[in-house]
């Protein structure tokens, strides 16, 4: 069963969170040490991104618009 179906958010991993940004996978583990990647989940070994606060994380990172 699909996460749509029970209502529930995609998550994404390191890698495919590093793809998006396009930046290296150890980027964001460096982020992470430094606190300044998204929020995530650790499940056992791996992290989870939720596609929202991926979205959020960006929103206040985006620079202000200059005239």
């Amino acid at each position: 069963m699909s996460t749509t179906k029970l209502g529930l958010e995609p998550l994404i991993g390191v890698e495919e969170l590093a793809e998006y940004l396009g930046v290296p996978v150890q980027t964001i583990y460096d982020w992470r040490l430094s606190g300044r990647a998204p929020r995530a989940f650790k499940l056992g070994k791996h992290l989870r991104f939720a596609v929202s606060d991926v979205q959020h994380w960006l929103e206040e990172h985006h620079e202000a618009d200059h005239e």
